[in-house]
């Protein structure tokens, strides 16, 4: 992405936004962001003023480059009107020309920057505050000094501080995601709902997959369709199209519509395959590679911190593509393999060629006696054409070989803050 790593918001005001294809669409006109407990609130897209003269959301995703003179978006916009959520903050409406008190002075927000953490992903980063005159300043049209500082020093005073005071809310923050469940199911319904709508979207979701089913499905129903469309995103996408499973047709087909569509593509994919399948139970993101790649290639893939142990445990090898479904699938090595082995040799010649993957269609009792059988907590899922459409991980199969209640029960029963430091761990 080329643009400026932070941006304050005054500059993007009114700048124009260009298509890929270098056809304007229309005007920045603000910023909306979402406010998270702990953290600098993110950055969720921009408010786009249509030559139209209507007003649509365009995601961060979709932000392709920011530089002095224009926006640049990409793939296919949602021209329909913008609808700001009840947890969202617009950084111009909401924010600019605030009042703030530090330190017993008064001062109003001039500006605010925005600063990108990783690709595509933004948060509000610097404030521009311009102080009050008092006393002998105080004059028609004196203006105080400038000051910059972190979004840290005056996040708590300008927006959020009913949350900020919320003990309840501040203790979830660092609380792992099995243990953030528990306390949601132990919630009423309209405070679990005020506590979701609270929670990053990223926490949510992974608080989501460790309650009772028919919990998430009355909690993904409480929140607004854009909202419930956010958390299904941030999902694992084996776990959301096991949600989706469970709601109603009309509802599914919304939110899958709502989602990112490369999200969506992955849960549709899946939703082809019977539930207690292997390609049902599936995760369509296993690391994946070339025979051609080298050991220090793989082992960089498998250091990833947002893989599970289940995921990093093992890097399987295709003929291009390396997304899914893959070209014809070769074979695989497990990461003990890697450690072993000089950080230049290629995998071509390590591949594991014995290790039969499954098909998609295998049935419960089948993936279950092969995990046994050869000892494993990952498994490669081919189809009948010879492509690794997934992978099937132990803790897939364990949630499906439990009884249906299980969380349900493990929230209930005394042992549940063991279990929840396990789960979360």
């Amino acid at each position: 992405m080329n643009s400026a790593s932070s941006v304050f918001i005054s500059r993007l005001q009114g700048m124009q936004v260009m298509d890929a294809a270098g056809d304007p669409v229309g005007k920045v006109r603000d910023v909306v962001v979402q406010p998270r407990l702990g953290a600098r609130p993110r950055v969720r897209g921009l408010t786009i003023e249509l030559f139209a003269q209507r007003r649509i959301f365009v995601p961060m995703l979709r932000v392709h480059a920011i530089d002095a003179a224009q926006v640049t978006i990409t793939g296919q916009v949602d021209t329909r009107r913008f609808q700001r959520r009840s947890s969202e903050v617009l950084v111009i409406d909401d924010l600019f020309d605030r009042e703030v008190v530090r330190s017993g002075k008064k001062s109003t927000i001039f500006d605010v920057s925005i600063h990108q953490v990783r690709n595509r992903e933004w948060e509000l980063h610097e404030v521009a505050l311009r102080e009050v005159p008092t006393g002998r300043r105080l004059r028609i049209g004196a203006k105080g000094p400038m000051v910059i500082v972190g979004w840290a020093e005056v996040g708590d005073l300008v927006q959020g501080a009913e949350q900020a005071n919320d003990t309840k809310l501040a203790q979830l923050v660092d609380m792992k995601p099995a243990d953030v469940a528990r306390e949601l199911h132990d919630m009423e319904p309209e405070r679990r709902a005020e506590v979701a709508s609270a929670l990053d979207d990223q926490q949510l979701a992974d608080a989501f997959q460790e309650l009772p089913e028919d919990e998430q499905v009355n909690l993904l129903r409480a929140l607004e369709v854009e909202r419930a469309a956010d958390v299904l995103d941030e999902m694992d996408p084996d776990d959301a199209a096991d949600l989706i499973h469970d709601l109603p047709d009309e509802l599914a087909e919304e939110l899958l519509s709502r989602m990112e569509p490369e999200e969506a593509a992955d849960v549709r994919n899946l939703l082809m395959y019977e539930e207690l399948t292997a390609g049902g139970m599936m995760t369509p993101e296993p690391v994946v590679t070339g025979a051609d790649a080298t050991v220090a290639d793989a082992l960089s893939r498998l250091r990833n911190p947002e893989l599970t142990p289940a995921l990093a445990s093992m890097v399987f090898i295709t003929r291009p593509p390396h997304d899914t479904p893959s070209g014809r699938y070769i074979g695989a090595v497990h990461v003990q393999r890697l450690l072993r082995e000089p950080p230049s040799l290629l995998l071509g010649s390590l591949v594991d060629a014995d290790l039969e993957p499954l098909p998609p269609d295998a049935d419960l009792y089948r993936v279950s006696r092969f995990f046994a059988t050869y000892n494993l907590v990952i498994a490669p899922v081919v189809n009948p054409q010879g492509q690794l459409v997934g992978a099937v991980t132990v803790d897939d199969v364990l949630d499906h070989m439990l009884p249906p209640d299980w969380r349900g029960e493990q929230m209930d029963g005394q042992d549940g803050a063991m279990a929840g430091e396990v789960n979360g761990g």
